[in-house]
């Protein structure tokens, strides 16, 4: 399978014309992003810098706020795209809300549960009667949660649940709390970060039990709406389109990626030597893939694992922190057919929405997704 497509570095602001498309004819999209700027939504940012959206015409702006409020702008067609849970879409659809989810960004749901090592936890029903910390009973994290008990045969009322807010790392370091689920792209860093700088109590060192393993949940895609599938589905495949292509280059050339978050996120860590190290890296890693055309995910994936081990020789993990988020986050992204959600997917979520009392009905999940405008994973 040729997995690898070449990285191409336009120079937008230099370009007049870009494929074909004048700047004059330039059509203006908003898209919507949850939470702030991010490493995170790094895909986003490369889809831009590389001109994948300015070829098909866009002129593209990002949009951050809350998710319900998202939902909202895309079901009344106040915008056309955003990105958005498989949840907030079930949600949405049981309250007759048009919105059409077109892309799943994380093929991995990227939740789990955090317990220090010390606790010699390696399982979910090892839980049974411990204090799990949790952000609030909302949200991928409680959905998260609820799928890994009821996939072990558990429900909250076998462990002690403790809200915590956004304070994982704090609550395990502090032990007021013996787990808690997290973000498994950013908090176990975090702890891990914490653990090794002698900042984590007791605590050495994190296990991660992932809800992907035992639960395969909707994630956050790109979302629309009903009317825009309908009536303008080239620009759907035009927005999709685009976005694939940033998330392959990502996926490929994290430095580069990094590189071109800083022109999004305030503050991303990036020292003048980071700068120079990630530029090489980058221009090294543009070499190989046009050397190895046909290169497969392990092979790519084996070249990030040296690029961070090369890193690591000569960078603190406090400056890594956010690009270490940028290779676990990829890991979540990864797979051999970006983009597909299946109906079997779409089944657990709402049947863990159900189990949350969260839905006052099932909806017709054929009607909520579709592939249709996901591109061929390789040409």
């Amino acid at each position: 399978m040729k997995f690898v497509r070449f990285l191409m570095v336009f120079a937008i602001a230099a370009l007049l014309v870009v494929g074909g498309v004048s700047a004059q004819d330039q059509q203006d999209l908003t898209f919507f992003l949850t939470f702030v700027p991010n490493v995170q939504f790094s895909p986003l940012y490369v889809a831009i810098d590389n001109g994948y959206f300015s070829e098909v015409g866009l002129n593209l702006t990002i949009e951050h706020g809350d998710e319900p409020l998202g939902v909202d702008l895309i079901a009344s067609g106040q915008r056309q795209f955003g990105m958005i849970s498989g949840e907030q879409v079930i949600a949405a659809r049981a309250q007759a809300r048009p919105v059409v989810f077109v892309y799943e960004w994380f093929q991995a749901y990227p939740v789990g549960i955090a317990v220090p090592v010390e606790q010699g936890i390696t399982t979910v029903d090892g839980l049974r009667g411990h204090v799990v910390g949790i952000p609030g009973r909302f949200g991928a994290s409680y959905s998260g949660l609820t799928a890994l008990l009821a996939a072990n045969g558990m429900t909250e009322t076998d462990i002690q649940l403790e809200e915590i807010g956004f304070n994982a790392p704090e609550a395990i370091c502090t032990a007021r709390v013996e787990a808690a689920v997290v973000y498994s792209n950013n908090e176990p860093l975090q702890i891990r970060n914490r653990a090794a700088a002698g900042d984590c109590g007791s605590v050495t060192d994190v296990v991660v039990i992932p809800v992907a393993d035992a639960a395969d949940m909707v994630s956050n895609g790109i979302v629309t709406n009903e009317d825009t599938v309908a009536n303008e589905p080239d620009l759907v495949a035009s927005v999709v389109g685009a976005f694939d292509q940033g998330l392959r280059d990502t996926i490929n050339n994290p430095a580069a990626a990094y590189l071109s978050s800083v022109n999004y996120v305030e503050n991303l860590p990036l020292s003048e030597a980071l700068s120079t190290a990630l530029i090489t890296a980058a221009d090294d890693q543009n070499v190989w893939l046009t050397d190895n055309p046909d290169a497969t995910r392990a092979e790519v994936a084996a070249r990030r694992a040296e690029l961070r081990a090369a890193l690591g020789e000569q960078f603190t993990a406090d400056e890594l922190v956010q690009f270490d988020v940028l290779l676990a986050s990829i890991e979540f992204w990864d797979a051999d057919q970006l983009g597909i959600s299946t109906l079997d997917s779409w089944q657990v979520t709402q049947d863990t929405l159900s189990t949350m009392n969260f839905l006052p009905a099932p909806i017709d999940l054929e009607a909520a997704f579709t592939n249709d405008f996901v591109p061929a994973a390789a040409e």
